[in-house]
């Protein structure tokens, strides 16, 4: 039985699950309906304020793909970007340990979202493979080196800055997954072109599964 079975890290993400559908059917139409009235295509960024109780989880299916992501490159050093609830981070915190070693760095802006998912962690029994840090992810990972696995899923404009930033801390042969490719295209084009161009140094391909999930891997 993988640790995505235990019954703690089960219980748990079926939890999650249930809440997030229940509360972000109520809170994503007003949040499309203010994009709508402010015109112009999806920015995250520009109705921020609405999406604090916001789940915006990973679906279940690329929850495992996270898994099985992590378990074939077995990083030392995971990083995510954009905490939220914690869903993703417990589908890659649950393969770390069932790897026998590595440790994920997430970063949350929201003050309240981090010290929710935290709590979560610790239901779910994963809190050890798990650095939880609140803040401005250009400052939390600031020093972090030997990057194996990045997962990007915070607010999309800023993916290529800190893609870029990051960079001189990805390892040969690091893997990045990008969430929501499909969903706010015109913010995510820039990231795209980048990844999907092999002189920047990846080889890139997009997975489409609900909003699109782009994996690439680092020359």
């Amino acid at each position: 039985m993988t640790s995505l079975q235990s019954p703690a890290v089960r219980a748990v993400l079926d939890r999650l699950y249930a809440e997030a559908d229940r509360n972000d059917g109520e809170v994503l139409p007003r949040v499309r309906a203010e994009a709508e009235r402010l015109g112009g295509n999806y920015d995250d960024r520009k109705v921020a304020h609405l999406l604090d109780d916001a789940f915006i989880p990973v679906c279940p299916e690329v929850g495992q793909l996270l898994y099985v992501l992590v378990r074939m490159r077995r990083p030392k050093v995971a990083v995510e970007f954009g905490t939220s609830f914690g869903l993703s981070a417990i589908h890659i915190a649950a393969a770390l340990r069932d790897n026998g070693e590595g440790k994920l760095i997430t970063t949350e802006l929201n003050a309240l979202k981090a010290a929710r998912a935290a709590e979560h962690f610790r239901q779910a029994g994963l809190a050890e493979r798990i650095d939880l840090r609140q803040g401005d992810a250009f400052e939390t990972l600031q020093g972090v080196r030997g990057i194996d696995f990045l997962m990007l899923d915070g607010w999309k404009s800023l993916y290529l800055p800190l893609l870029q930033k990051l960079e001189p801390s990805l390892s040969p042969g690091s893997l990045v997954a990008a969430d929501d490719i499909n969903l706010m295209q015109e913010l995510l084009k820039p990231y795209l072109a980048y990844v999907r161009d092999p002189k920047n140094g990846y080889t890139s391909c997009e997975v489409p599964i609900d909003d699109g999930l782009e994996v690439s891997l680092r020359a």
